[in-house]
């Protein structure tokens, strides 16, 4: 019978390394073999300098690089999250997909009462904080929008979507650069007929 090794599963914590030995019932043997993690944790093409002090020479990184701010865009969070596009308070359609970011809104609108509207039909009016949606030049769809917008910024354009609602990309840029809204739409407009 040949003899079993034993399993070694190594567990990395922030504070220690810890090692876990599973062994087979029988027939055990176990040998210590050193590894990747014992001893120096200097790489092997690393040169160490006095106390701790390493050469990155070869990385082309100088003092001036090391001190510069970081571009604010590294930063950037997006957020994002559905919203329901009826008035009635208990129908969640989820159709309005937003995502932010510190600058930017892109909304995703798929609004049912839109069904068998031709997309060509669709226009997007839009002020500082409200849009209105219309069709064959009637308003069909408007809501108060969360925060303020810039309506110079606006992009949009409508598709065909599935089940023949219409799928309506709306793109623009914050007024307050910073503000977070949460959300797109604060509330259905009154004179929206869906």
């Amino acid at each position: 019978m040949k003899p079993v090794r034993a399993l070694s599963f190594v567990l990395l914590s922030t504070e220690c390394l810890l090692s876990i030995e599973a062994f087979a019932p029988i027939g055990i043997s176990h040998e210590n073999r050193p590894t990747r993690w014992s001893g120096s944790t200097v790489r092997p093409n690393t040169r160490m300098y006095g106390e701790g002090s390493i050469d990155v020479s070869d990385l082309g990184i100088t003092m001036d690089d090391m001190n510069a701010p970081l571009p604010d865009d590294m930063f950037q969070i997006a957020s994002s999250g559905c919203e329901s596009t009826s008035r009635i308070p208990s129908v969640d359609d989820e159709g309005c997909v937003w995502e932010e970011t510190n600058d930017t809104m892109d909304v995703k609108l798929s609004i049912p009462g839109l069904r068998g509207q031709p997309p060509a039909a669709l226009t997007l009016d839009i002020t500082k904080n409200t849009a209105t949606i219309t069709a064959f030049g009637y308003a069909v769809w408007s809501c108060i929008l969360r925060g303020e917008c810039v309506p110079e910024s606006l992009s949009f354009s409508a598709t065909d979507g599935n089940d023949m609602v219409p799928y309506i990309e709306i793109s623009l840029r914050k007024a307050n650069p910073g503000d977070r809204w949460g959300g797109f739409i604060a509330q259905i407009g009154e004179d929206s007929i869906l």
